[in-house]
């Protein structure tokens, strides 16, 4: 089987490196890539954006498989470009990617479909904003509609806090979803789907903010854990069957069938499981640890759901060691983050027991030198026995790294590997606001 991945980044670089594990996968190609990426298979300089420039690439490579990564080139039709010229597509096409690229689309298939999520109002201007803001009460959570590389939600105690970031998402033309808090801990549950049916990955946490003790902004994710030992039993299969499933069956029903990973954000809250927000593709930095642990071979289950055949496929094979992915991030990121500097010791890195490096924002420079290219630059991925031991791993990793000016949060898992993460029961009092 040869495969193309389409995309740039920390998500994309895991899963080429699952792909290539995989001895059903003969040829991988990626477009563009990345620095990390161009080491392991050849990359291809085209615009992922591109649905005709992606679906001329597929073509001409022959490639039995086209995988895209981001969410970009999804809401901008690539999947359905690929497969109007006839090659399988691992994404959903441009109608179904609308779960992602609007709030107020995926709240409306919720409703239909029975899920529970937050109760939420769609807001178009200040008055309306205000008015939501009043009805939920704090903590406010305001969140642009559209696309926002998981940087587009404000969640703050502050009124005024609250409103500007809505205003800001007014003053560029778009609309935002106010929503009631969930509290407990969240949970990212990866569901891969084939228009029909559905298959579940391991349930992993990750970390947005970008300090310690969840403090400052939103980023796109500044780490990530899996498996987590303190989630209730049955919790996959109540993903599935009040979640997962509903939602295809709906937009099945839509005449738009969704093909590709539906990525279900949860809040484990007093009153019971409720959905976040849907993605339609792989989390980041989440994949990185959760393919770190994937046994079944990772090329076979794309196919799969890409030909509507997931019902065929065998239960899952995990690893049984935890995996934890850090991410190290530029100087000033979430902001305009500073590039273009030296990245060193990631040798060191990978010599280290379970250990290895994802690339996400970095390019080769004219010496053919790794240097940083985005906001979050690479993520130290290590398998260990439990949790503590992958998070040693995992940091020893990461004090390797030299880049000037990088950050990193040193708290991604520790509650978890402490044992200090408590799922309240429903109709009990609500379980820590904090995230693990």
């Amino acid at each position: 089987m040869k495969v193309l991945v389409i995309g740039p980044g920390g998500r994309e670089h895991a899963i080429v490196r699952s792909l290539l594990a995989d001895p059903n996968v003969s040829e991988v190609h990626a477009a563009p890539g990345n620095a990390g990426i161009s080491k392991l298979v050849p990359t291809h300089a085209i615009d992922a954006n591109d649905p005709d420039a992606v679906a001329a690439l597929a073509t001409k490579l022959t490639v039995d498989l086209v995988v895209v990564g981001p969410e970009a080139p999804l809401a901008s039709g690539v999947s359905d470009a690929v497969r109007a010229a006839g090659i399988p597509v691992f994404g959903p096409g441009k109608a179904a990617a609308q779960l992602e690229a609007s709030k107020a689309f995926a709240k409306e298939v919720m409703a239909e479909a029975g899920v529970p999520t937050a109760m939420a109002r769609v807001a178009g201007n200040a008055e309306e904003a205000a008015d939501a803001l009043d009805i939920f009460g704090a903590p406010y959570v305001v969140k642009d509609d559209g696309l926002a590389a998981g940087k587009g939600v404000v969640v703050t105690n502050n009124r005024d806090e609250a409103l500007a970031h809505a205003q800001s998402c007014f003053d560029a033309g778009g609309t935002v979803v106010i929503e009631e808090f969930l509290d407990g801990p969240e949970v990212s549950v990866f569901v891969l789907c084939d228009g029909r049916n559905t298959v579940a990955l391991s349930p992993a946490q990750d970390f947005k903010r970008i300090f310690d003790n969840d403090e400052g902004p939103n980023t796109g994710g500044m780490g990530a854990y899996t498996p987590l030992e303190w989630a209730p039993e049955g919790l996959v299969q109540e993903v599935l069957d009040r979640v997962a499933q509903p939602t295809v069956n709906q937009m099945a029903h839509r005449g738009t069938p969704f093909v590709g990973v539906l990525f279900v954000g949860l809040a484990l809250t007093s009153r019971g499981t409720r959905v976040i927000e849907f993605n339609v593709r792989f989390g980041d930095p989440e994949t990185q640890a959760v393919l770190a642990r994937l046994k079944t071979p990772l090329g076979g289950l794309l196919m799969a759901a890409a030909r509507g055949e997931l019902d065929k496929v065998q239960p899952l094979r995990w690893s049984k060691e935890s995996a934890v992915a850090v991410v190290v991030a530029a100087e000033n990121y979430p902001g305009t983050p500073r590039t273009g500097d030296r990245i060193r010791g990631l040798k060191k890195v990978e010599k280290i027991e379970g250990v290895h490096v994802i690339h996400a924002g970095t390019r080769l420079d004219a010496e053919g030198k790794v240097v940083s290219a985005g906001g979050r630059v690479l993520a130290v991925v290590a398998l260990g026995t439990d949790l503590v031991e992958a998070r040693e791993r995992a940091y020893d990793g990461v004090e390797l790294v030299q880049l000037e000016g990088s950050q990193f949060r040193t708290d991604i898992g520790g509650k978890a590997a402490r044992g200090e993460i408590k799922v309240a029961t429903p109709g009990a009092p609500a379980a820590t606001k904090a995230k693990a």
